[in-house]
């Protein structure tokens, strides 16, 4: 019995958590408060010296083994108190992963190239992760950094996971160790017994800083990444900036903040096998337990090329997500432009979510959607809580299926969502709306007619359009 009331009252106490922690922080509401998120990021400083990755036996040539030189050339810059690591145009070849430390800079410079292996014997040993929002020990991400202080990868050069030699492939191979993680997170099996890597099959994340404060990846182009692409996992303080994707495998985000908090991702260009943006905060029981939200991220000045949907919060969203700030952005073509989701045995609250001036082509699903019971109950029964969004000044060309779909739930309704200034031009079905509060619609135009201020909601029966379910 106290088994069961203990899982009944976590995942409200996280969401309790997830409360304003102080008056001040309080009293910063909508837009205002992107003002206030900006000037809690500040870029990391470092020390006015730098070292030439070549003075430590790098060879640019795509075929000498380059990872000696730059494991190197971290410690010293890390031993000497800081500094940047210049890494001049050519191809460097580098059989495993970097692991960055504090008050590291890697600096490309234009026409430089970083090659990774791509061969997972080359990503051990384990170190400790998050897959899917569970954490566990698994191969090492191609960049990773563990708890550090002011770390930087700018510059006009490239990274390639190389992802194509084996680990995109994994992708078939994953179903049983992904299951198994999941009934070890949702066991609370201890995580240092959670030990993956050789003989499994998960795939790691390109840049992933882990517990890190004070984290800027600004300029670089990234290629063919294994899994999610730039993962923050616990951090403070996280800049996105200037970054270009082109990497289209499985599973490929384009950027995850997950449990991270404070994170600006600005002027990047988003060409992915996945979601441009997914927003996470860990998955179930291993979420509760670690505490971890994602709050105060501003999203802007993005272009985003996606496979699948352009922002999404979730579904691993179980430590809550809130305070979410995206605008200036376009979307080519997407299932959703926008996606909001949870699962019934998830708990968790997607809330305060502001987003405006988006230009959209073509959604293949819904132009917004809301789920909060995604991909069905399993039966932990713990369901999420959506409220608080503003959804204003988006214009999207062609909703294949419906313009706004937002489906809530007996026991987890859709609460207090404002839709303005929404013009799509065309759209299979105009909206879809069942079990949700206080929905409103200003100036709302989709086929070209004005939809009512308060909608009625639609009838139990769903006519499931094509759109990926």
């Amino acid at each position: 019995m106290l088994k069961k009331l203990s899982l009944f009252i976590l995942p409200l106490l996280i969401t309790l958590a997830c409360s304003p922690q102080n008056a001040k922080r309080g009293q910063v509401t909508g837009w205002d408060r992107v003002d206030w998120i900006l000037d809690q990021i500040h870029e990391p400083v470092f020390p006015d010296q730098s070292w030439n990755i070549t003075d430590f036996g790098a060879v640019a040539d795509g075929k000498t083994d380059c990872k000696t030189a730059f494991d190197k050339a971290i410690a010293e810059c890390n031993l000497e108190s800081g500094g940047t690591i210049i890494v001049p145009a050519g191809t460097y070849r580098i059989n495993g992963p970097l692991h960055l430390k504090s008050n590291v800079h890697l600096y490309l410079e234009e026409g430089s190239k970083l090659e990774f292996s791509g061969e997972p014997k080359d990503f051990l040993p384990v170190v400790l992760t998050r897959w899917e929002g569970v954490e566990v020990y698994n191969y090492s991400p191609i960049i990773y950094a563990y708890e550090a202080t002011n770390i930087a990868i700018t510059g006009k050069g490239t990274i390639d996971g190389n992802a194509k030699v084996e680990f995109a492939g994994w992708i078939h191979k994953q179903k049983t160790d992904q299951l198994t993680l999941r009934q070890l997170g949702n066991d609370l099996a201890p995580v240092n017994e959670r030990i993956f890597g050789q003989g499994h099959f998960l795939r790691p994340s390109l840049i992933q800083p882990f517990g890190c404060n004070n984290v800027l990846i600004d300029g670089v182009t990234i290629k063919d990444s294994p899994f999610w692409i730039i993962h923050p996992v616990y951090c403070e303080n996280v800049i996105v900036r200037n970054v270009t994707v082109n990497s289209w495998n499985t599973n490929n985000d384009g950027c995850d903040p997950d449990g991270s908090s404070n994170v600006l991702i600005e002027n990047c260009t988003f060409n992915t096998g996945d979601d441009g943006v997914a927003i996470k905060a860990g998955r179930d029981q291993d979420a509760w337990r670690v505490g971890r939200p994602t709050e105060n991220v501003v999203i802007r000045n993005c272009n985003i090329l996606s496979k699948c949907n352009g922002l999404c919060i979730g579904s691993e969203m179980s430590a809550s997500v809130r305070h979410v700030f995206m605008e200036n952005c376009t979307v080519d073509t997407a299932l959703s432009t926008v996606y909001f989701k949870g699962n019934l045995d998830r708990g968790g609250r997607i809330e305060e979510v502001y987003i405006r001036n988006v230009k959209v082509n073509r959604a293949i699903g819904a132009c917004i959607r809301f789920e909060p019971n995604y991909q069905g109950h399993r039966g932990n029964h713990f369901p999420p809580l959506f409220r608080n969004f503003v959804i204003e000044n988006i214009t999207c060309g062609i909703a294949d299926n419906y313009g706004i779909f937002a489906q809530g739930h007996p026991e987890s309704q859709l609460q207090n969502i404002l839709f303005k200034d929404i013009t799509i031009n065309k759209a299979r079905q105009a909206y879809y709306l069942k079990m949700a509060k206080n929905i409103r619609m200003d100036n709302v135009v989709i086929n070209g007619e004005t939809l009512p201020k308060i909608p009625a909601l639609s009838p139990d029966n769903l006519q499931k359009l094509d759109m990926g379910w």
